[in-house]
């Protein structure tokens, strides 16, 4: 079972390279973002809370986040493997996420970064936000905001990854089809 984590600030292609990754691999995507959007959009407690955090250029709570995440896996367990995209971002959300896995009896196989300057994710989320309908999309302080939270938040998870050996940083920048051989080399070498 290949279970991926593709990380990297809000508009680095997470999602773009993900859809790309599962037609090549059969893997089960799972963002965090998409998780969101249904719990938001059938107006769940869950989701509720979700928005509320998120409309203010916030990571929603660990507790919200596992417990989509848990419900996803657990409705998904024929798989041959997933994608997190956008998960974990914090150190309870590995430690969460490495206790679902080890529960399943898994692993994560690899953690892999798209690492992208902050102008150019600036860029591309603002250029997302013309149709996302979200509004932390359309705002430059508040992407930038973000851009600090997951800097200052999610280097732990990459070094816990690393300690292992299992954290490799992409370069996201250049032609979609680069990026997507790039990662395609690492997931090949597992």
């Amino acid at each position: 079972m290949i279970n991926l984590i593709l990380f990297g600030p809000p508009g680095s292609g997470k999602g773009t390279q993900a859809a790309k990754l599962v037609d090549r691999y059969q893997l089960l995507h799972i963002s965090t973002g998409d998780l969101f959007r249904y719990e938001i959009g059938n107006s769940t407690p869950l989701g509720l809370e979700a928005k509320s955090y998120m409309d203010r250029g916030m990571l929603v709570p660990d507790s919200v986040t596992i417990g989509m995440l848990r419900n996803k896996v657990e409705a998904n367990l024929e798989v041959p493997g997933y994608i997190f995209d956008g998960f974990p971002r914090t150190i309870p959300q590995y430690i969460a996420l490495d206790e679902l896995m080890e529960e399943k009896g898994h692993s994560i196989s690899k953690l892999l970064m798209l690492d992208v300057p902050d102008d150019e994710i600036v860029v591309r989320v603002l250029e997302r936000g013309k149709t996302s309908g979200r509004p932390d999309d359309s705002n430059e302080a508040l992407i930038r905001k973000r851009i600090e939270v997951f800097n200052e938040e999610t280097t732990p998870v990459f070094d816990h990854y690393a300690l292992s050996g299992r954290s490799v940083r992409i370069v996201g920048v250049g032609d979609k089809a680069e990026i997507f051989g790039r990662l395609c080399a690492e997931i090949d070498n597992l």
